[in-house]
């Protein structure tokens, strides 16, 4: 398989300054290595790349002095730590890094942001930039294939979802033999390593009850009443699994009008294919039952793929009232959920359509918000949508 750029390479490689570090975020498998890989070849200066899964790694950084680090890093133009989250103490040793070594530069990549952020985030305040790497977003593949192929290969994504090794294959048993590895090898395994988690046949059977309600507000107490869990032991899992980049949370859209639900939430994977696995359906789409949960899944995914990616500051939200009107997406700019510098809050509101049915914006959503932009995606107009045009 031919190795296909990644968006963020050229933004990481020009973020690189001395004394300065670039944290990449993602979970595991989703080509964060190879990433590494490549800035390292076209990086013109002397580099050290360390993995903070080897030991060998951890005893080289264990005595954390100056001196040591000058030794280890002497000549050093830019540091590479891959896995660092795994590493005990990584922030402060960076922090010192950063600040003892002259005119180093540094990357270090994690598959939890639990770790790297939480432990990293305080001592390199000021010191760091963050990126966020995802499955492949269709911005990153459209140069390698044309709008033809990309309708045909659309059903996959929706199925199989867009992990790098995932796109590279071509038969459906060795894509649910990978994808079921990722689940049971990676995946749960981070969410397990971090914070003291130890049960992780709740942990699953949690991700399977979000994966079933993909696309519908999630109730907490419900979820622990299921679980045996409490409201809170609920609302932490939930937490960690962002933390590692299982799922993300969209909140309610609201201006505080009186009938516009405001504290409800739903849930969505990263990646369609991590989902399926999960719930054990990898079945064609024809043979289904939820293909509209993953159309809206994959498109929502691929808008907050491209934000990150293009750094647009724009907060996601739906929108749906206490009479049942409702919006799978809004998208804002330039409002609370942004830091965009426009004179004021520009609304954009999305509504998903598999098929060819028309769909009106809700009365009350184009009362309320009369400037709002209102569009249908489906499968007609869905490339653009994606591509964030």
């Amino acid at each position: 398989m031919q190795i296909i750029p990644r968006l963020l390479e050229d933004k990481i490689r020009k973020s690189l300054r001395p004394n300065k570090a670039a944290l990449l975020f993602g979970a595991r498998r989703v080509g964060k290595t190879v990433l590494l890989r490549s800035i390292l070849e076209n990086f013109d200066g002397k580099t050290l790349s360390l993995n903070g899964d080897d030991l060998d790694t951890h005893a080289l950084l264990e005595q954390r002095t100056a001196a040591n680090y000058a030794r280890l890093l002497s000549g050093i133009d830019l540091l590479v730590i891959d896995e660092a989250q795994s590493i005990p103490g990584i922030g402060q040793k960076l922090k010192l890094i950063l600040d003892e070594i002259k005119g180093v530069k540094v990357i270090a990549s994690g598959s939890s942001s639990f770790d790297l952020l939480h432990h990293a985030g305080e001592p390199l305040v000021g010191r760091s930039t963050a990126f966020h790497l995802f499955p492949f977003s269709q911005a990153e593949l459209s140069p390698a294939e044309n709008t033809l192929e990309t309708r045909q290969h659309l059903e996959d994504r929706l199925v199989h979802g867009s992990y790098p090794e995932i796109v590279g294959m071509t038969d459906a048993g060795e894509k649910k033999a990978y994808l079921a590895d990722i689940v049971n090898a990676y995946l749960l395994k981070d969410i397990l390593s971090i914070d003291g988690i130890k049960n992780a046949s709740k942990m699953r059977d949690l991700l399977r009850l979000v994966a079933f309600q993909t696309g519908a507000e999630v109730s907490y107490d419900e979820l622990g009443t299921q679980l045996g869990l409490s409201r809170n032991t609920v609302e932490k899992y939930l937490d960690l699994l962002t933390q590692v980049f299982v799922i993300y949370r969209l909140g309610a859209f609201s201006r505080n009008l009186r009938k516009e639900i405001r504290k409800t939430s739903k849930w969505y994977f990263y990646d369609n294919g991590i989902r399926n696995a999960i719930i054990g359906n990898l079945s064609p789409l024809a043979l289904r039952n939820d293909v509209g949960q993953l159309w809206e899944s994959y498109l929502i995914s691929e808008r907050r793929k491209q934000n990150a990616y293009l750094f647009q500051n724009k907060a996601h939200y739906f929108w749906r009232t206490y009479d049942g009107q409702e919006i799978d997406l809004i998208e804002e700019l330039g409002g609370a959920g942004s830091t965009a510098a426009v004179p004021a809050s520009v609304l954009r509101a999305y509504e998903f359509k598999w098929g060819d049915a028309r769909t009106k914006i809700p009365g009350a959503f184009s009362t309320n918000y009369p400037n709002a932009n209102y569009t249908v995606i489906n499968r007609d107009n869905y490339q653009p949508f994606v591509l964030g045009e």
